[in-house]
């Protein structure tokens, strides 16, 4: 969709319909502001609409890239119309979980249409009892394990920039693609 000259788009507003009463049986008068009409049918068109140019479920698809440029998010053209709406309407939230493991996993769900399981690598615990045994030393590592729901195909590499752009910078990243849901290993 465009929002340049359609055809056959009637303005709202016709000028040769607002000219003074001595224009309005002048034939050349009208038929110059029919051509304004015209041109400017669209522009009018959408200022009239210009609240839904703000919304993402309604936005034209045209619209969006430049609509996700202002709320920071990352659209990738691949994913069908909706999923792309979806990430661009709830991108303030996702920013606000950006480093956890429901923001990753929101996120991977959002611009892939993907189920995952993150294995965090961090050297993080606690223990309500004094003196108790540390804990294991940290492996260092993200591990992401990603499957689609209904067994299509995955691009790990597409997966990985996503990860590696939400990975703390003291761990490493790994992308797993898997088959189906991961077996529960107890660990």
């Amino acid at each position: 969709m465009t929002r340049a000259t359609v055809p056959g788009l009637a303005s709202r507003y016709p000028i040769g319909g607002m000219l003074p009463a001595l224009y309005a049986d002048d034939d050349l008068a009208q038929r110059f502001t029919a051509g304004l009409d015209t041109v400017l049918a669209p522009v009018l068109s959408t200022l009239d609409n210009l609240p839904a140019y703000f919304d993402p479920a309604l936005a034209p698809a045209d619209f969006l890239p430049w609509l996700a440029s202002w709320v920071g998010a990352d659209l990738d053209p691949e994913p069908p119309l909706e999923l792309r709406r979806a990430v661009v309407a709830r991108a303030v939230e996702l920013h606000r979980w950006r480093g956890t493991r429901r923001g990753l996993i929101e996120q991977l769900r959002l611009c892939f249409g993907v189920h995952s399981d993150i294995r965090d690598g961090g050297g993080v615990a606690w223990s309500s009892e004094p003196g108790a045994p540390l804990p294991p030393a940290p492996t260092g590592e993200l591990l992401v394990r990603v499957w689609a729901p209904h067994g299509g195909q995955v691009d790990a590499n597409r997966v990985l920039d996503v990860v590696a752009a939400s990975c703390p910078v003291h761990l490493t990243c790994r992308v797993e693609i898997l088959p189906g849901p991961p077996e529960e290993t107890g660990d």
